[in-house]
């Protein structure tokens, strides 16, 4: 995106979960959900390169645009896309995602194995849990974490 001599390439990865990370998007409508998140990102600027999830957690890879924050987007990504899940009576209980989200940046020559990663993910998840998976994208960054705020688990 262009504005008066500024040019900007952000690609970021956002992973975040059902909370508790339970096991509640299912094949049924995850569809519509992942389409939901899409046009929200979208209606915000942003480019949605890649989306998917598995029953427990999802992963997009946006093309960033620098007029709204991350957490800006998250926060709007979160709560309407909860709010929708909720007002289309989709699970049996109240729908909330967990607190927090991960958001990872990459360069251009990065988009494709993260794009081929996100379509992947219920192949991946044969082989590992989600929180391992978490883990290690902390760990692979150099980001800093406390283990009790990572995902809280109920009670």
């Amino acid at each position: 995106m262009a504005t008066s001599n500024t040019y900007t390439q952000l690609y970021i990865h956002c992973v975040f979960a059902v909370k508790y990370r339970a096991a509640m998007l299912h094949n049924d409508w995850d569809d519509r959900l992942r389409l939901y998140i899409t046009a929200t990102v979208q209606n915000e600027g942003h480019k949605m390169l890649s989306i998917n999830n598995i029953a427990d957690h999802i992963h997009f890879l946006v093309g960033l645009n620098p007029k709204q924050s991350i957490s800006d987007m998250m926060r709007l990504v979160k709560g309407d896309s909860s709010e929708w899940i909720n007002k289309e009576k989709l699970t049996s209980s109240k729908f909330q995602w967990q607190d927090g989200y991960g958001a990872f940046s990459h360069s251009k020559s990065q988009v494709d194995s993260v794009v081929k990663y996100i379509r992947n993910q219920e192949e991946h998840h044969k082989k590992t849990t989600f929180l391992d998976e978490y883990r290690k994208m902390l760990q692979d960054f150099g980001v800093e974490y406390d283990e009790q705020y990572i995902f809280k688990l109920p009670g």
